[in-house]
This record gives C-alpha cells, structure tokens and sequence, in this order.
C-alpha cells in the first residue's frame, strides 16, 4: 500500500526512546516501587451470577475441569480461601513492615466483603478501580462497559466513602475503555498499558489523560503458569528485576509494579518469598515504596500536561477498530 494511503498508525513504539524524562521521586529516590493487591474474589465469573460456569482462573487448577452448567465447588473454594485467608496474611506482612500498598479492586467483590474494605481504609492503602466485576471488558459492548463503569463507581463510593481515582481492566482493555473512563471524569490515571516505566500522558479525544503503566512482569501470576515454582524462584526474579532498575536508578530513576493475588500469594509457601522480598527492599537506601495514586499524582504535580507532551492513544471505536 502506498505509504501516503496508509491510515494512521495508532500506536507508540517510541514512547521517551533513549532520553526518558528524570522523575524526580521524593527523597531522591533511585526507583519507585508499587504492590498492587488484586482483590477480585467473589466478582469472578460464577453460577451465582448467572453465568453458568465457575472461574478457575489463578488458582492451583487454573482450568476448570467441570463442564460448563455446573458448579465447580474446588474452584470456588479455592477463590473463597484468597479473601477468607490470603488477604488478611497479605494486610499483616505490609502492617507488620509499615508500608503502603495499593488495591486493585473489584466493586462487587468488595461490596460483598465490607471487613475487607473497613481494613484497607484504616490500613490507608489506596484503590485503584479494577471494574465492576473480574470479567474481560473487551467482551462487552460500549453501552455495557459504560454501564460497569459507572457500577463500580458508585459502588466503590459506597463500600470506600470516597470514588476510585484510577482505573485498571482485567487483563487488558476493550477499545472503549479510556474513551469512557475520560468522558465520565473524575479519574487521575488508568493503568491499562505494560508498555513503559514511567506514567506518560497520551490526549484521548482531545483530552490529556495519564497512564501508569502496570505489569504481568513482576508479578505472581506466574505461579499460575508455572513459571515460578518456590517461594526462591519468586524472590529472586524480583529481586533481579529491583537491583537493575536501582543500579539504574543512580541517573535514571523508573518505577516497578508488583502484582499479588490472594489466591496466589496468600498462601504461606508463596507468601515467604514476599516477605523476603519486602525485607530486601526495606534495607536498601533512597527506595520510595509508593501507593499508585502517590505516583500519579507525583507526575501531574512535577510534569503537567503541556501541549506536544503525549504519546498517541489506544484506538478507540470510530477509528478503524
């Protein structure tokens, strides 16, 4: 196709290139380091909720073996054991240790747990609004995706006293997501992109909107999948991943993100490489271990939008997709 013909290409793989902005994170600090707890139990894909099937999804199964229609009782307990147990081994490592962490959370699964919600706020963790329910936005339609969003607004509102100021989808977003999320406000940032170490601003429909990008990275999910066997194996691909970024960080600060799942994690073999991992990080100097919102906030203070500074939006409805 003739280059002048071709449609626009509506990605970024240039993003900062070889000169990243310096961040500047408080204290000086070489890297800012971000946990993000998924609290998705109990708005999972469910036979109470009218979708026939029960979700196995980062649980030791991974796959449910029972056929759709009927109830997988073993998944559903091993969910259920993620907010019964995990969560409250979870809260206790980060109090123990004084540190912040940040909830990626489900509305609906938060809604059914008000002793979780009343302990994250007086833990002072942030939340990040992770949609109204644990299910995959790129299968609804936009009228559906604009009515959860508002769903897990208001209930968020409710279970927390005060809305989300971030936003992050299961897995990935549909190409609606940010257009809505930009058109209803009041949101700070979305995390919906892997594909950077620092927040950058992008202009969705012709509004500049922040990302802080997450990751599947630094994150426990790969128990799920096998990639990390032991609680060594978990500690160690962190701890790489943290000596890189710090030796860095002496003139290029970034940030890293660190996923937990109740269900993963919070059992005691994986918890201990947490905790070691936590300890580690505790004895190194100039470490900022920030809430989500912290760092969002951090960048519309020191580098506000200014004209020419985004990088080019997710497609969105209306543009080819």
């Amino acid at each position: 196709m003739d280059a002048a013909k071709r449609p626009a290409y509506a990605r970024d793989l240039i993003g900062y290139g070889a000169h990243p902005p310096h961040p500047n994170w408080p204290d000086a600090a070489r890297i800012a380091v971000n946990f993000v707890m998924n609290f998705e139990e109990g708005s999972e894909y469910s036979f109470m909720d009218g979708e026939g099937r029960s979700e196995a999804s980062l649980t030791e199964s991974s796959v449910s073996p029972v056929p759709d229609g009927m109830r997988d009782l073993a998944a559903e307990g091993m969910f259920e054991y993620g907010v019964r147990v995990g969560f409250w081994r979870i809260m206790r490592l980060f109090r123990e240790r004084n540190l912040p962490m940040t909830v990626f959370a489900c509305a609906l699964a938060l809604e059914r747990h008000p002793p979780a919600a009343a302990a994250i706020i007086a833990a002072g963790h942030d939340v990040c609004c992770h949609g109204w329910r644990w299910i995959e936005h790129f299968k609804l339609t936009r009228e559906q995706e604009h009515a959860h969003i508002r769903l897990a607004i208001e209930s968020l509102s409710r279970s927390l006293g005060s809305r989300p100021l971030g936003w992050y989808c299961r897995y990935g977003p549909s190409v609606n997501t940010r257009a809505l999320l930009v058109e209803e406000g009041g949101f700070r940032y979305d995390s919906d992109c892997y594909n950077d170490e620092l927040p950058y601003w992008v202009l969705q429909d012709g509004k500049p909107h922040l990302v802080v990008p997450y990751s599947l990275v630094t994150n426990d999910s790969k128990f799920g999948r096998g990639v990390f066997g032991t609680a060594d194996d978990y500690f160690v691909f962190l701890r790489d991943q943290f000596d890189m970024l710090y030796e860095e960080g002496a003139t290029q600060p970034k940030m890293m993100s660190c996923g937990l799942h109740l269900r993963s994690i919070g059992h005691p073999a994986r918890a201990a490489g947490l905790a070691r991992f936590l300890d580690y990080i505790r004895g190194k100097e100039r470490v900022w271990v920030a809430r989500r919102s912290e760092i969002a906030e951090h960048w519309h203070a020191h580098f506000p939008y200014r004209p020419g500074m985004e990088q080019i939006a997710r497609i969105g409805a209306g543009d080819g997709a």
